[in-house]
């Protein structure tokens, strides 16, 4: 196992708060740590741009804008020529510069901005020259990386000690740019939110040469429907892919033939179906009497939404005692229970706001707290899909996933991201581990690819043996 930690924390503008409080001499200490960040980011930003002769430095109150005038003083020793803007003083002439310093607000900001300082970062972003910005982009929520109005398009960030939520949760993180993290002498501090790395994926139990294809991770498949059969085959290949030793897939009894020509390594069980070739609640039988062989249940890839399929979910979810990881249409309608064995939602924004009864533009603007919201109604870790990818438990902890590529936008990521899942889980892995770890090796295995184009989910499954197995 690595001595690299599998994750680094990420701080809220509350929990930074508390690291800067306990160091040694505060309050008094706050102008030597103004000194170093404020040095720190001139430093990043001359070395980011070194042939930039004119920076305009914008200063809000605060802190941030006391990092600001660091900067200048830092700048200026070095040649450059600054024109510093005083926001709090209602200035707003940039000046023509190569470089603009975003030194306006702070990790303290929440909220959409003032008018004013709305209109100064509208200037900023149409100004045309690269912007850095101190701590963070101004106008992102740090806590929850939520923008309520204009935010700064950062194209560097240097940032102070350790990441902000703001800096890795969307839609902020899409305002950050290239993000550098400065040393400047703080140190301790705990998160409720964390950043799951690639070393996770050295936690992973590796077989032994005691195990037989069972206990090296058994995995039941369960889904499919008319037109949808790839999404069972996809989730099954991943699976094994992902080092389970066992699979076995329940489609619906018409769909067996094409599913045993598409997947050759799984067990294929034909399933009671309607007329129109969907899953129904006669179907619990045969699932019942397939989980004693497995350690883990893989549900919805495919599945549909006919009412008797979604009776079959509801039931199925509320009598098995394998962890489950749920997906697709087996999350439509899908109502809080009493779970009897650990349960993984797998959404997207869209499939999160029908159960929440939101729409998804309010998810994608508030992806950290409605992750958490799903996690607490339904009893269940919730992973938000996306290139910011939330995994929330129940208990209330946060681990985000960064690994992900523009080219696992295609159809079927996401049922190889629940076979692989499945497979952690019957590993043994917590469920919130083995989401935050399958999200990794999904996204490691996407990013593997060459070229990044005209990519299709089966080649990300075919690659997560290299994304699991690479030394990290």
């Amino acid at each position: 196992m690595s001595d690299r930690s599998a994750f680094e924390p990420l701080f809220t503008s509350a929990e930074m708060r508390a690291v800067e409080q306990a160091y040694p001499g505060y309050p008094d200490s706050i102008r030597e740590l103004m000194l170093r960040a404020g040095t720190a980011t001139a430093e990043a930003a001359m070395r980011r741009f070194p042939e930039a002769r004119a920076l305009t430095v914008v200063c809000g109150g605060g802190s941030n804008g006391g990092d600001g005038l660091v900067v200048v003083d830092v700048l200026r020793a070095q040649g450059r020529e600054v024109l510093v803007v005083d926001a709090k003083g209602g200035e707003r002439e940039l000046g023509s510069p190569d470089v603009i310093v975003d030194a306006l607000f702070g990790t303290g900001f929440s909220g959409a901005p003032r008018a004013d300082a709305a209109a100064l970062i509208e200037q900023m972003n149409a100004a045309g020259v690269p912007i850095v910005s101190v701590d963070i982009a101004s106008g992102v929520d740090a806590s929850t990386g939520e923008i309520a109005g204009q935010a700064v398009e950062a194209a560097l960030t240097v940032t102070f000690y350790a990441r902000k939520v703001g800096h890795v949760v969307a839609p902020g993180r899409f305002h950050r740019g290239e993000l550098e993290i400065a040393d400047i002498g703080l140190s301790g501090g705990e998160t409720a939110c964390k950043l799951a790395t690639l070393e996770l994926l050295s936690e992973l139990p590796r077989r032994k040469g005691s195990d037989t294809k069972f206990s090296a991770g058994s995995v039941l498949v369960v889904g499919g429907s008319p037109g949808l059969s790839g999404a069972v085959c996809l989730a099954g290949e991943a699976a094994f892919r992902a080092d389970a030793g066992y699979v076995t897939v329940v489609v619906p009894r018409s769909l067996l033939p094409p599913v045993e020509l598409r997947l050759l390594e799984a067990v294929k069980r034909p399933a009671p179906e309607d007329e129109n070739g969907h899953l129904t609640v006669e179907a619990l039988k045969l699932v019942a009497e397939l989980e004693p062989r497995a350690q883990a249940l893989a549900l919805g890839s495919g599945i549909g939404r006919s009412q008797g399929t979604r009776e079959f979910v509801r039931e199925l979810l509320k009598r098995t005692t394998l962890p489950a990881v749920v997906d697709a249409d087996a999350l439509f309608e899908l109502t809080p229970g009493k779970w009897r064995s650990p349960v993984v939602l797998t959404p997207h924004a869209g499939e999160l706001a029908r159960l929440l009864g939101k729409e998804s533009a309010w998810v994608n603007a508030h992806r950290l707290a409605t992750a958490r919201e799903c996690a607490e109604r339904f009893s269940a870790v919730t992973l938000l899909k996306g290139a910011d990818t939330i995994v929330a438990s129940p208990a209330g902890g946060v681990l985000v996933c960064e690994e992900g590529t523009p080219a696992l936008a295609t159809a079927g990521s996401g049922d190889v991201l629940t076979g692989v899942i499945a497979s952690f889980l019957a590993k043994g892995l917590a469920p919130e581990r083995a989401a935050a770890a399958a999200a990794i090796a999904h996204g490691r295995a996407a990013q593997l690819i060459e070229p990044q184009f005209g990519v299709v989910a089966g080649d990300v499954a075919r690659m997560l043996p290299s994304a699991i197995s690479r030394d990290h």
